[in-house]
Parts: structure tokens; sequence; C-alpha cells
């Protein structure tokens, strides 16, 4: 690790996890080094500014300012768990681990990747939400690895026509294709055909949204499922 005034250390990798792209580094710190405070990405909207810093083409310390495109950008086929924040403050080869930074100088994301057919910056780059980065951080602190929670259905989104065979008034809510034997699912009762709206009172977006937040739920918890079964809403 290189500081701006040109020190060097050597870190210590205490764990990584390459399904989302994050590692934890450790460097000794004689000198009190300061530090960013780390913003809550849930709380970011579109259109609001923010700052990546990084080390593009070895460019050091370069520091481009936009805006949040968008949240929760999944299916973009980088990571095994996505749930990004896209920015177009731009973000080149060299900014990735950089910080992506909101107004007030907190760190809401992890620079990662750039969607472009050249290689070069088009206006759309991807940062991991601090707020995933923080519970994999205390994973990999405390036990050096990760491990995630598992439901133990297959599941598929609800679109229109799904909605309106299970006579839903809109399309919304994530389907219960089957549940499988001696899974967390079937223990709780969830059953094929239901169709999951929250999860622990969080309304839930699409597929890739419960199957982020599940995995992010440490094995041996109590989750609680709000479900729509045969036109009626249940708790699991």
């Amino acid at each position: 690790v290189i500081l701006s005034d040109n020190r060097e250390f050597v870190a210590k990798i205490v764990g990584t996890d390459p399904q989302t792209d994050v590692a934890l580094l450790k460097i000794d710190d004689p000198a009190n080094l300061p530090v960013l405070p780390l913003g809550n990405s849930d709380s970011l909207e579109v259109a609001e500014t923010v700052i990546a810093i990084g080390n593009p083409f070895g460019l050091s310390q370069t520091v481009t300012v936009g805006v949040v495109s968008a949240t929760g950008r999944s299916s973009v086929g980088i990571n095994e768990y996505e749930n990004f924040i896209q920015t177009d403050a731009a973000i080149n080869p060299g900014n990735s681990g950089g910080p992506l930074i909101n107004g007030r100088g907190e760190v809401v994301g992890i620079n990662t990747a750039l969607f472009s057919r050249t290689g070069g910056y088009m206006g759309i780059g991807f940062a991991i939400p601090i707020n995933m980065a923080k519970s994999i951080e205390n994973q990999l602190q405390t036990k050096g690895k990760v491990t995630r929670g598992w439901l133990g259905v297959i599941i598929q989104n609800v679109d229109k026509n799904l909605a309106d065979s299970f006579g839903l008034k809109q399309a919304g809510g994530i389907l219960v294709s089957e549940v499988q034997q001696d899974s967390p699912a079937s223990a709780a009762g969830l059953q094929r055909d239901d169709i999951i709206v929250k999860l622990n009172d969080t309304p839930l977006e699409d597929v890739s949204d419960l199957r982020n937040r599940v995995a992010l739920i440490p094995p041996g918890s109590k989750a609680t499922l709000d479900i729509i079964r045969d036109g009626r809403e249940k708790k699991v």
C-alpha cells in the first residue's frame, strides 16, 4: 500500500470474498492515519452527487464527479452477488477498489467495474454498496471468510402474466416454484406457489434482491417472510 507521501506498507490479507469481489486488508499503522467515515448506501437517491477517487491508468489520486444513475443494479454479470450503485462519475481501469463518496464526504461504495464497448469511459460505472461491504467486512474480520444464509427455494419474478394468473392487482414479488426438502424454507412451511413480498418487513424488488438479502443473513438466524398464499397475506 503506497500513501500519498510515498510511504509504503506491506498489507496482510485478512480475508477475501470472491463472490462479491471484496477483500479486507490490514496494514500496521504507526501514525494513526486519517480514515474516511462510512456512509449509508441504502439512503442513496438517484441524481445524488457522488465523487469517485482512484488510480485510473496509473494516474494516482484522480477525482471524478458525477451522479447516482441507479441503485440495486443486478444481472450485470460481474459478480455472483450483485447490488451495484450505477454512476456516471468517470470510472476507468485502475479505479477499482477506490471509494465512491457522497456530498458529505462519506464512503457509500467501492468502485469496481465499468461498462464499455471500447475499454474506456462511457458514462456507466458500477460500485459495490458500502452497506454490503460492511456486512462482509464484519465476517472477514471475525472469521476470515464469508458464510451465507440459505433459504432453499427455486424462485422467479412475478410478471404481469403471473400476477393475472394468481389474481394479483399488479406485478411484483417473488414466486416460489419449488421448495427443497430438508431446507429452512421447508421447515418454516413455505409452499410452492407462495409469493414472497417482504423479508424482515423490507419490501422486495425482485429475485436478486431476495437472494442478496438472504445471503447476508447469518446462518442459524431467524427471519420473517411476508407472503401471499391463495390470495391472502401471511407471515412465516
